[in-house]
């Protein structure tokens, strides 16, 4: 049952990735500078300008932002879980 939990925290967090991927694409092609050398320390800061630019763009929250905070959170309370049952 662990390893169950365990796999599914997996597949959020590859989840999380794709999101990731697609929100700094986005911002890329909306005229944001990536600094793709330190992209794992700044992905926080670009989801949430991601969150701010559709918020001034369209005055609603993108479509990618939702479903990256929810895989990232799942993944994070999968794993716990799973390491709990282990």
């Amino acid at each position: 049952m662990a390893n169950a939990f365990l796999i599914l925290a997996l597949v959020f967090v590859g989840l999380f990735v794709i999101f990731s991927i697609m929100i700094v694409h986005e911002l890329s092609k909306r005229g944001v500078k990536i600094n793709f050398i330190l992209l794992r320390l700044y992905l926080i800061k670009y989801i949430h300008q991601y969150k701010q630019l559709t918020l001034k763009e369209t005055e609603k929250t993108g479509p990618l932002y939702y479903p990256c905070v929810v895989s990232v959170s799942l993944a994070l309370v999968l794993a716990i879980v799973g390491l709990i049952l282990k």
